[in-house]
């Protein structure tokens, strides 16, 4: 700690020190896992859903199970009001636009929350938004 009658010597010394790169900032925590392949490490999962029931929102944390454990999505089918579906195979956190071969169908959810589903487009297979 430096007394206010040595503030030159304390601030030539800190300065020093960052310098040497003794006193540097910590990293930033992590915002989620880096790698989640499964429901369980998958956030805004909502507990307690009732399958059929309405729910309210088709692209972002649309995921949710019930009470005896079966996972399932918000969705709108032909444009209906949206209602809890079972879901497909969920594989995890994953992001739009990347690869995701052999999992055609199946779905996952961006870092951000948005729906994603498998989808095979132009000769290979991508994680696009489920919403569509």
């Amino acid at each position: 700690m430096c007394k206010s009658s040595d503030v030159k010597l304390c601030a030539t010394f800190v300065a020093g020190l960052l310098a040497a790169g003794v006193l540097t900032a910590a990293p930033p925590a992590a915002a989620g896992p880096t790698v989640c392949d499964v429901p369980a490490c998958t956030p805004g999962i909502r507990p307690g859903v009732i399958l059929g029931s309405p729910c309210d929102n088709t692209s972002y944390y649309v995921f949710g199970v019930t009470d005896w454990g079966r996972l399932v999505f918000c969705g709108s089918p032909r444009r209906y009001d949206p209602r809890w579906f079972r879901s497909p195979v969920m594989r995890g956190i994953k992001d739009e636009n990347t690869a995701c071969p052999a999992w055609e169908g199946e779905v996952a959810q961006a870092p951000d929350g948005l729906f994603l589903t498998c989808v095979s487009t132009q000769g290979q297979a991508l994680w696009l938004r489920g919403d569509n």
